[in-house]
């Protein structure tokens, strides 16, 4: 008989890995995932996105809102489970993790020990990294700090964004979870203890004061910092006119390189552009958000608003 696997996972980029598992034959016998939760202005009930998908394939669905709840952990144990997986999910208390008697392993957007936490994809790219990857490593008592089962490079193209890399090592990482998973199963992969040299870089949570842009920073760095806050969260900013200061985000922009009379941080507003000076150039701003307003290119928002000629950003 096949060996039984639950699947733990709540966001789209665990529900790739779900229908390639799913595809490929292996048997679920139950997918974990987030609660449903009212969401948006109406408060409408909002379902996860794995959750959709194991609906139409039939998948038991369990929704503990506690992990350490007594009675989720006997209904884990009753489906004697052989292997269970992590994709993207809250970190597992050591009852549930050591329940499958060929342990529990996690796919990880990142090279490890390379961005261990919570946002590896967002700060692969707001540090100008070349490569990043996907690896599966089994679960242990600290967050990403288990042995290497196996890890997959991938390039990281100029114009990235955390949105398309985001898509790639999805792709990627379903396709890794199925090796991972029957290398397990026959035996054929030897876990590799994680190499700590201290040079590790880190991937905090996103929160509201890293998501602003140091407009002293290179205008290479400033543009990474959006490119990789795109297109969630989105890079914030202080917009200041005429003493009224507002938080933008900012989705798209370009570098532009060349000399110019104007003050650093000075916002240029002219011939359907927003521009923010530099030492070295300007950010040419491609698409914005201002307060309670959508997401707008630049052309369409100087078609509907009129700005001061006295704009600067902090």
């Amino acid at each position: 008989m096949s060996k039984k696997i639950i699947f733990f996972g709540t966001p789209p980029f665990a529900v790739k890995c779900l229908e390639k598992i799913v595809e490929e034959e292996f048997n679920i016998v139950a997918v974990v995932t987030a609660p449903d939760r009212p969401a948006g202005r109406g408060r409408q009930i909002k379902t996860s996105a794995v959750k959709q998908f194991a609906e139409t394939q039939n998948i038991p669905i369990l929704q503990p809102t506690n992990l350490k709840d007594l009675q989720f952990i006997e209904q884990l144990k009753a489906l004697e489970p052989d292997l269970m997986i992590v994709v993207a999910f809250r970190m597992l208390p050591k009852r549930i993790w050591s329940i499958p008697s060929l342990g529990t392993f996690n796919l990880h957007a990142s090279l490890l020990p390379d961005y261990r936490g919570a946002a590896p994809i967002n700060w692969a790219i707001i540090n100008q990294e070349k490569y990043s990857g996907v690896t599966s490593f089994f679960i242990n008592e600290e967050i990403d700090t288990g042995a290497i089962l196996l890890q997959e490079k991938v390039e990281i193209e100029e114009q990235e964004t955390a949105g398309s890399l985001h898509d790639k090592l999805a792709e990627k990482g379903s396709a890794l979870i199925c090796k991972t998973i029957k290398g397990i199963l026959e035996g054929t992969i030897s876990p590799q203890k994680q190499e700590i040299k201290g040079t590790e870089k880190a991937a905090p949570k996103l929160n509201k004061e890293n998501v602003f842009i140091d407009w002293d920073q290179p205008l290479e760095a400033i543009q990474a910092k959006i490119k990789g806050l795109s297109p969630y969260p989105g890079a914030r900013f202080n917009w200041i006119e005429e003493n009224k200061t507002a938080v933008i985000k900012i989705f798209e922009a370009e570098i532009v390189k060349e000399n110019h009379p104007f003050e650093p941080k000075q916002v240029i507003i002219e011939d359907k552009t927003i521009r923010v000076a530099h030492p070295t150039g300007f950010i040419n701003c491609k698409v914005l958000q201002f307060p309670n307003k959508k997401q707008m290119s630049v052309i369409d928002l100087l078609n509907g608003s009129s700005f001061s000629n006295k704009v600067e950003v902090s």
